[in-house]
């Protein structure tokens, strides 16, 4: 099967399971695949398919069946300005509720700007006139197209309803050939979910509740930015679920909360023993791969998103989205947790092992030991790349400390504003843990005038001379360019940026000596340096270390 059919057979098929049952569509040669799987459909009995010449009466065609029904229509067409001709109605859909899916074919990127014919740009074609636009890309005949392109249909379906009714814009962009090949293989299955869409979205309204099926093997995940923290924390230990929370989910507390998920979820034993029928996120997981394989796996995926216009679904593995859900109690043995608690002091024992045995300073052990090390009340701001995943792995559960970090874009950039931003509101003592070239990359933020407030901010900066966490990534192998490119050493003197910014500095030398370079008050630069090469391979025996006492403990 060709890319081009396939894309437009799953679009079609996900549409239907959806609940689609009208599809508008102006005929055109690029939008040949959608039109064929469109007929394929109304033939089979599955929609109704209305057919125009005109895209702008096609369009409010579309638009008079989704006001009428207050269901979501389709609306299809080729590329170029019959795109834009579906402009007028787009615009009377947004400004008046109306519910529209539109899809709009496209050249692939090869083709555009080159003076091909009927070619326009149509990303974000429709401006602020629709909920949600996106570029689905052209099709590859590679395992995970399926997922992607369904869950894509499962957004636009729930945007185009929630939280206020409104059209949607989804560009496909399609290579040749167009029409089927005859070849019927592909390299996963092309079905979807047998129960419907493939991501179910629960509208919000009065009084409504995704009641979870009660379960003793379930697993709260908690990522940045999740709402109601304590509430769910609360009621995940009442069901008995161990809590994997990422350190700026600020849920890492209590007999639930798990420090060293990182580890056990990279054995594939303990994995195969601990799938899950039910995991339950809030916020946007994102730091630790297995954690993430460890949504793919689970029979059931709930997403809690209170604003139903956005939610995280990293994966494209999120069964049901609901703005509130209610997880029961269940009576029964506590195997099920006792078994992910016990993996977990084993890893963290290990690691703490392997921690504890060097002096000298060492960017997991200041991390571990910062948060360990910091008073009631604190603030902790992370960057948002190799420091806030120090914590992710060895961070302990403690009470009493707020994690912040950058996480919805994950940039580098504005990261020392950002911190002293934040100590400046904050009631208690503020602290930042930040590396070298996310300091570097803000050390303006350093600049105030003479009369502006001054934060009680100690700033931690780990000096690896260039970027960290390129050491631990694939790159790291590319041994001729990697220094220079991926590495990029600085040879900036810290101390010296710090007197030209008058700001009090001193170095850490000893791991011990972390709570004594913490101590003061006003604006403070401590520097702890590390070796990027030395910390990769501190990282890989942490690794082994945790995975063996895991596969120690199940043997």
């Amino acid at each position: 099967m060709n890319p081009a059919t396939a894309l437009a057979s799953v679009l079609v098929d996900e549409l239907q399971r959806c609940g689609m049952t009208d599809v508008v569509l102006a005929p055109g040669s690029r939008s040949a695949p959608l039109a064929l799987a469109l007929h394929a459909a109304e033939e089979a009995g599955r929609l109704r398919l209305h057919v125009r010449i005109d895209e702008r009466s096609a369009s409010f065609l579309g638009l008079g069946m989704a006001k009428r029904s207050g269901r979501p229509v389709a609306l299809v067409c080729t590329s170029g300005t019959a795109a834009a001709n579906f402009h007028p109605a787009v615009v009377e859909a947004h400004e008046s509720g109306v519910p529209l899916i539109v899809i709009t074919a496209d050249r692939p990127p090869e083709l555009r700007d080159t003076g091909a014919n009927q070619t326009i740009d149509q990303v974000k074609l429709y401006g602020t006139a629709v909920r949600w636009s996106t570029e689905i890309g052209v099709p590859e005949n590679r395992p995970g197209m399926v997922a992607y392109w369904r869950s894509l249909v499962s957004r636009a379906w729930g945007l185009a309803q929630a939280p206020v009714p409104g059209p949607v814009h989804m560009n496909a962009a399609f290579r040749e050939p167009l029409i089927p090949d005859g070849d019927e293989t592909w390299c996963e299955p092309l079905d979807g979910d047998a129960t419907g869409a493939w991501t179910k979205v629960r509208p919000a309204t009065p009084g409504s509740v995704l009641h979870v099926p009660p379960t003793r093997r379930g697993v709260l995940v908690v990522g940045d930015g999740a709402v109601n923290v304590k509430r769910y924390v609360a009621a995940a230990s009442m069901a008995g679920w161990p809590v994997l929370a990422e350190p700026n989910g600020n849920a890492r507390y209590g007999d639930h909360a798990l420090s060293s998920h990182h580890f056990l979820l990279g054995v594939q034993e303990f994995v195969e023993r601990h799938r899950p029928e039910v995991v339950v996120t809030l916020g946007k997981p994102g730091l630790s791969r297995p954690l993430l394989s460890l949504l793919r796996r689970a029979e059931e995926h709930i997403v809690l998103a209170p604003d139903l216009a956005h939610w995280p679904d990293p994966v494209r593995s999120a069964t049901q989205v609901a703005p509130e859900v209610e997880i029961p109690v269940v009576s029964g043995d506590d195997a099920w947790l006792k078994s992910w608690r016990a993996a977990d002091a084993a890893a963290a024992a290990a690691v703490d092992a392997v921690l504890d045995a060097v002096p000298e300073v060492s960017e997991p052990r200041l991390a571990r030991d910062m948060v360990a090390a910091l008073p009631g009340g604190s603030l902790l701001f992370t960057a948002a790349s190799m420091p806030i995943r120090d914590l992710d792995q060895v961070m302990r559960p403690r009470r009493g400390i707020r994690i912040m970090a950058n996480r919805g874009a994950s940039g580098i950039d504005g990261l020392v504003s950002t911190a002293m931003g934040a100590a400046l509101v904050h009631s208690g003592r503020s602290y930042a843990l930040l590396g070298d070239l996310a300091f570097l990359h803000d050390q303006n933020g350093l600049i105030m005038g003479p009369r502006e407030r001054r934060p009680d901010l100690a700033i931690v900066v780990v000096n690896n001379q260039g970027g960290g966490i390129f050491s631990l990534l694939p790159q790291a192998a590319l041994r001729g360019p990697f220094e220079r490119v991926f590495g990029t050493p600085h040879q900036v003197d810290l101390e010296a940026v710090a007197g030209a910014h008058g700001v009090p500095y001193r170095r850490l030398t000893a791991a011990a000596d972390l709570p004594k370079a913490l101590a003061g008050e006003g604006l403070r630069i401590i520097e702890a340096r590390t070796d990027r090469e030395a910390n990769a391979a501190l990282h890989a025996e942490l690794r082994q270390a945790a995975q063996a006492a895991v596969r120690d403990l199940l043997a």
